[in-house]
């Protein structure tokens, strides 16, 4: 992952501007430790923090087209960037950056090229000629955004809240599978999938076109020149990603040059489910594996830095989080620079087990849109910016687009739970990869039940968490919580305690709302904790407050 920092339209175009350019986009080293570069022209500016993945010797950033009158800096990864220079023949390209083909896609085909990218981007791009520009972010948002105003009528854009809260009257979070175009002033979907408009599929379940599918995107995204390894937490989403890509690393670019043993990660508390877990599978496929330890405590002492660099107060993604960016300083210190990851599937299949709750399939199917289009608040945030802010670079094959697509036309009445015949949570999946002959993983860690990652480094990690915030936050504070934060009010003393931490970072009014709210429980939406009267009583997104369904639930209290 890189950082990037753009500027137009400022009234201050002096020396001293310039110099607080560079010092914001310092904020975003982090991302990009390999490489700064500004480019400045009047009142804009486009700065760029780089993490070289794919060709480290040339790919610096800004990139240019041929006579440099269109300026384009990148955070994320072209996958299809070969093939789409074979259409831009007539062309020459500067480097053998995957991200410079937007430079030159732009030239060819005005702003209406952004979903002939296949990949994971945020981007602005500034064109001389006529003084305007474009920003734009993939389809999910897996890589971050943020578009913010100024007092003096500057527009900026940046990759991390940071970059920008400090110098932006109003910011928000630059919305997904959209684009922004100076010459209109406003924002338009360029995504427009058949399930966005969540209408029920009806497409018959093929387990081969589902598998072909996700080996497809799984195998794009071993597009690399530098060192790379895949989060292994042993559950079904993240061996499945090793698993494949344990199986065609060998015709990958990255075989050349880093040999044929998958290299494999995982945290833990000891002794906690993952780690025995994730072992297990590590010895299945004959990975290189690294397990790594963090004790309670050692999390406790990394919140502050955990909520600075992931910019949110929710609950989940900072439970989540924390294990996260404790591996990913580990992983870089190994000298990985870039790693497959398993999120989206859970989204993508209903695979939380509160799904085991939905009503019918036109339910089901409904969250499971919900879900996808949250994902850029969630689990796409924290799985970037925990790995980013130690310069590691995580690529989600569950969320590329073609298998999406894939995935949400099947009938959701063959993803729904259906106990009685066999089917647990993310049946369709666990079925397409469940190979007698060449198998792709032992049965029972094709079967295992959904475990979400805060839970499953630990169940002590959450307890302890709630017991330090109990310490940290009294009764009175609490009570009186809607008073001190009327917007997305705390309602425990662990949600009150992280709320102070990222208040004290950000303590805009601005901030406070690219943060989602709500009651869920077992990370599901509002409006699915009416599947079940007993979950109000039990508000909590750990895994295990899906009463009756998790083999460990809490205890029901009512």
């Amino acid at each position: 992952m890189c950082g990037i920092l753009a500027v137009f339209g400022c009234v201050d175009c002096s020396q001293a501007k310039r110099a607080r350019i560079i010092e914001l986009s310092r904020r975003l080293r982090h991302r990009g430790p390999d490489w700064s570069g500004l480019h400045s022209e009047g009142d804009c500016y486009l700065a760029h923090q780089r993490l070289a993945i794919v060709d480290p010797a040339s790919g610096d950033q800004p990139l240019y087209n041929e006579d440099k009158t269109i300026i384009v800096t990148v955070n994320g990864e072209i996958y299809n960037h070969k093939a789409l220079r074979q259409q831009l023949k007539s062309h020459k390209f500067n480097t053998g950056s995957d991200c410079e083909v937007i430079a030159h896609l732009y030239e060819e085909y005005g702003e209406d090229f952004v979903n002939m990218l296949d990949g994971m981007f945020s981007f602005v791009l500034y064109d001389t000629r006529d003084k305007s520009y474009i920003a734009a972010r993939d389809a999910i948002g897996i890589t971050p955004l943020y578009m913010g105003w100024g007092l003096d009528g500057s527009v900026w854009f940046a990759s991390e809240m940071k970059a920008l809260s400090d110098d932006c009257e109003q910011f928000m979070s630059f919305l997904p599978g959209h684009i922004y175009s100076s010459k209109t002033g406003g924002l338009r979907r360029w995504y427009n999938p058949s399930w966005y408009s969540e209408r029920i599929p009806s497409t018959p379940y093929d387990p081969l076109v589902l598998r072909h599918a996700f080996e497809k995107a799984v195998i794009k995204r071993l597009m690399t020149d530098v060192p790379f390894g895949v989060l292994l937490s042993g559950g079904l989403d993240s061996s499945l990603v090793a698993a494949v890509a344990s199986r065609h690393l060998i015709d990958s670019e990255g075989y050349c040059q880093w040999g044929s043993q998958l290299h494999t990660f995982c945290i833990g508390l000891k002794g906690s489910p993952d780690l025995v877990a994730a072992r297990e599978v590590a010895d299945y496929l004959k990975t290189r594996h690294h397990e790594f330890y963090f004790t309670v405590q050692e999390g406790i002492d990394a919140l502050e830095e955990v909520i600075y660099h992931i910019e949110t107060y929710d609950v989940t993604t900072i439970r989540a989080s924390t294990p996260m960016f404790l591996m990913s300083r580990k992983i870089k210190s190994l000298g990985v620079k870039m790693v497959l990851s398993g999120e989206g599937s859970d989204e993508i299949f209903g695979g939380y087990l509160y799904f085991h709750k939905a009503p019918n399939k036109e339910e089901f199917h409904e969250e499971t849109c919900r879900k996808i289009k949250a994902l850029h608040l969630f689990d796409c945030l924290r799985a970037n910016k925990s790995t980013s802010a130690w310069g590691l670079e995580a690529r989600v094959p569950f969320l590329d687009k073609e298998f999406i697509d894939v995935a949400m036309s099947i009938d959701p009445k063959e993803k729904m739970i259906q106990r009685d015949i066999g089917r647990i949570e993310k049946w369709v999946l666990r079925n397409a990869f469940d190979d007698e002959k060449k198998p792709y993983l032992p049965k029972h860690i094709l079967y295992r039940q959904k475990e979400q990652f805060s839970d499953g480094v630990g169940y002590s990690w959450i307890d302890g968490l709630k017991d330090h915030a109990n310490k940290q936050v009294t009764d009175s504070m609490l009570t009186n919580a809607n008073f001190v934060y009327p917007e997305n009010t705390p309602a425990t003393k662990e949600a009150y305690y992280y709320r102070t931490i990222f208040e004290k970072f950000f303590p805009k009014n601005a901030a406070r709302l690219t943060v989602p709210g709500g009651p869920s429980v077992a990370c599901s939406t509002a409006k699915a904790v009416e599947w079940d009267a007993s979950w109000s009583k039990n508000l909590d997104p750990s895994g295990r407050a899906a009463l009756g369904v998790h083999d460990s639930a809490y205890v029901d209290t009512k």
